[in-house]
């Protein structure tokens, strides 16, 4: 196997089973693994501000390439110095291929073996999308690691994945001819629904590829949580230890906990940030609260005494409910700023306890206070 390439270098620092603690060293700085990145779809992580998530000393970003292309274009983003000055931020970005996106967004669209003809959802206007032009608009994005571009079937299909699964593979080896940035990181994605054979077909045939890194894809997408872990076992037991794992598009609590001891180094999710935007605050054992109810209205504690971030230091669950009744836009922001806080301390906890060698103690304690306190979801 050979090494990643420069400005690329991932060490794994320490393992307890499956985990992984590390650290992917990139152009815009180190990324410490396993690590949650907030998800800013339009160039922005929705209510906040670049200089409050450096506050929260989040690690790293992700941008969409079809939402970017798509408006304001990948080559005004380039005019212009690149995603990093666009947004002004700083650290890491990511960028995913698109490929999800045409497929459950696109009005229309037509599939063949060279790409994908697609209408837009925001204008209807007709675009295409290949593996070529794909790495083409993540080039003129500039982020620091790159996807090759997939097609992600729905996960029962049985015929639908093994051509799918075909596609994808031809689509990534010609992700990686098309890749010419040597600032930029190329990961393949594993695709196969819930099909073990199709999972290890996969992962089998884009380590042979040697990408720098390599997301699991296809997943979070309907299927059972039973199903989902079991597809990250086989995967990440094929995948080669010397690269970078990531999980696309999953971020509860209880799933980064469960990825984590399955070996995944990456998560995303627009999770944190959408919840916010409907008043719920996130829980770092896994419950939330809807700070819309009623019974919050006369509280004066925060949403979490154990928690250090801005908005639980600062201001009561009856202030919070106040600004969503109120319908105040600061809500969403606070709320923002908690949850993400919440998944970044639940990964900077398990890592250090991975570093520590007290992961199966940490685990044990997270699982009992779970069980603890796993009344339903406040309604």
């Amino acid at each position: 196997m050979s090494p990643m390439r420069p400005p690329f270098r991932f060490e794994v620092l320490a393992t307890q089973g499956r985990a992984r603690a590390g650290v992917l060293h990139t152009p815009h700085g180190p990324i410490p693994t396993p690590v949650f990145a907030p998800v800013g779809t339009q160039a922005v992580v929705k209510a906040l501000t670049p200089a409050q998530l450096l506050e929260l000393d989040v690690p790293m970003v992700l941008a969409n390439t079809y939402h970017l292309y798509l408006r304001p274009g990948d080559e005004l983003i380039a005019e212009l110095g690149g995603l990093h000055r666009f947004m002004a931020w700083p650290r890491p970005i990511l960028t995913d291929s698109g490929g999800f996106q045409v497929f459950s967004l696109a009005k229309l669209r037509d599939i063949d073996d060279d790409g994908v003809t697609f209408r837009s959802h925001l204008d209807g206007s007709l675009h295409r999308f290949t593996p070529e032009k794909s790495i083409r608009i993540q080039e003129n994005l500039g982020a620091d690691i790159i996807m090759a571009f997939d097609e992600c079937p729905p996960p029962y299909d049985r015929a639908y994945n093994e051509a799918a699964l075909a596609r994808t593979h031809r689509w990534a080896e010609r992700s990686l001819k098309a890749h010419t940035r040597a600032d930029q990181a190329l990961f393949g994605i594993v695709q196969g629904g819930v099909f073990p054979d199709l999972r290890e077909r996969s992962a089998r045939f884009l380590t042979e590829l040697d990408f720098q890194g390599y997301a699991i894809g296809g997943l979070s997408v309907g299927e059972t949580k039973d199903e989902m872990y079991a597809m990250i076992d086989i995967v990440t037991d094929i995948l080669p230890t010397d690269k970078p794992r990531y999980l696309m598009g999953v971020g509860t609590p209880e799933d980064l906990v469960e990825g984590i001891l399955r070996g995944v180094d990456i998560f995303d999710c627009v999770l944190p940030t959408r919840l916010a935007r409907h008043h719920a605050a996130m829980l770092l054992h896994g419950g939330r609260l809807n700070l819309r109810n009623a019974r919050f209205a006369r509280d004066p504690d925060p949403i979490d005494a154990t928690c250090g971030c801005y908005t639980c230091r600062t201001f009561s669950r009856a202030y919070l409910r106040h600004l969503i009744v109120a319908k105040e836009m600061t809500a969403a922001t606070l709320l923002s700023i908690h949850n993400i806080f919440t998944l970044q301390r639940l990964v900077r906890e398990m890592r250090a306890a991975i570093l520590e060698g007290r992961l199966e103690d940490w685990v044990a304690a997270w699982r009992e206070q779970r069980a603890r306190t796993s009344s339903p979801t406040s309604k």
